[in-house]
């Protein structure tokens, strides 16, 4: 396809505005969508005027009536400050997103990407996490409305694909950092750097040892974008992370050497289902999409702290 009609839902974002960035960038023509709630008009203020980007504000738990060729679905909250917010509005994004979302791929014929999550795998008993294991989640807690809501929509992709033929790609993102993430967000990333940019204490949950694997936000939408232009016949679910292992006290120590003052770390008790590990197995979109991740954490918590500290200056 020359030229493809591209729509990002979620588009003002954190991940969608970094892919935004890039399809204009390539000469895509692009409409953004999104309703504000967790997105940002200031994250593609850059792009607004430019004549292949377009910006609407919709919520996809209602229909969409567009004219695309590709669908990168990237629409929800993705910390738990924001999808514990309002807990109901985060499962119907999911679900009701996802089945509107398919529902206009199915009429145009487009081919739609689901932005999954790691989270499916709830808190693993298999490390590292291979797109075959099934997961252990909670149901009923606090985490759910968002792990079981991405699992529903997986659901409704795969069912859209056998029963539909609608042309899918599923990828479950693991932990992502970067310009551009949300101040207020309560992820580790942007939580050590701003406290310590403050001068606080870094509050680490538990003693420290759990673990997660950190993907700068341009490696992570490389391997969404090659996940897309994909064969028609490779649908996933594939793991798109940096397999980098690192215990929250790590992370900490690296923000704290870039940063550098007087900042101590300070513990508080492990939220509820919050998992213990956190590490993607990578082999298949090395072997099916030929991607793995190139930017060390080290360098990519520079340029997120340099933009952390022009933000708060501002």
């Amino acid at each position: 396809m020359d030229d493809p009609r591209i729509l990002v839902t979620g588009g003002a974002g954190f991940l969608g505005s970094h892919l935004c960035d890039r399809l204009v960038a390539s000469g895509r023509d692009v409409l953004c969508v999104d309703n504000f709630f967790t997105g940002s008009k200031r994250n593609v203020a850059h792009l607004i005027g430019q004549p292949h980007f377009e910006l609407m504000r919709h919520d996809v738990t209602f229909p969409l009536f567009v004219e695309v060729d590709r669908i990168f679905n990237l629409a929800c909250p993705a910390s738990p400050v924001h999808y514990q917010y309002d807990p109901v509005q985060t499962t119907k994004t999911s679900v009701h997103g996802a089945i509107n979302m398919l529902g206009l791929a199915k009429r145009t014929g487009a081919r739609i990407l689901q932005a999954s999550t790691s989270e499916v795998y709830g808190d693993p008993e298999v490390h590292p996490q291979p797109e075959g294991y099934w997961g252990r989640v909670n149901p009923i807690g606090i985490r759910s409305c968002y792990d079981e809501g991405k699992r529903c929509a997986e659901t409704l992709f795969f069912d859209y694909h056998r029963q539909h033929r609608v042309d899918i790609k599923v990828m479950r993102i693991f932990n992502t950092y970067g310009p551009r993430m949300h101040p207020n967000d309560g992820r580790v990333v942007s939580n050590f750097i701003v406290q310590a940019l403050k001068g606080e204490d870094l509050t680490i949950y538990g003693d420290g040892s759990q673990t997660r694997s950190f993907c700068y936000v341009d490696d992570l939408i490389e391997g969404m974008l090659r996940l897309m232009d994909s064969p028609a016949g490779f649908t996933g679910p594939v793991n798109i992370g940096n397999p980098g292992e690192f215990t929250m006290l790590e992370l900490a120590e690296l923000v704290l050497k870039q940063v550098g003052g007087a900042s101590k770390l300070v513990h508080k008790p492990l939220p509820a289902d919050d998992p213990k590990q956190r590490k993607p197995d990578i082999a298949l979109a090395q072997s099916a999409l030929g991607w793995q991740p190139t930017v060390a954490l080290e360098d990519g918590l520079r340029e997120t702290i340099a933009y952390f500290r022009k933000l708060l200056a501002s």
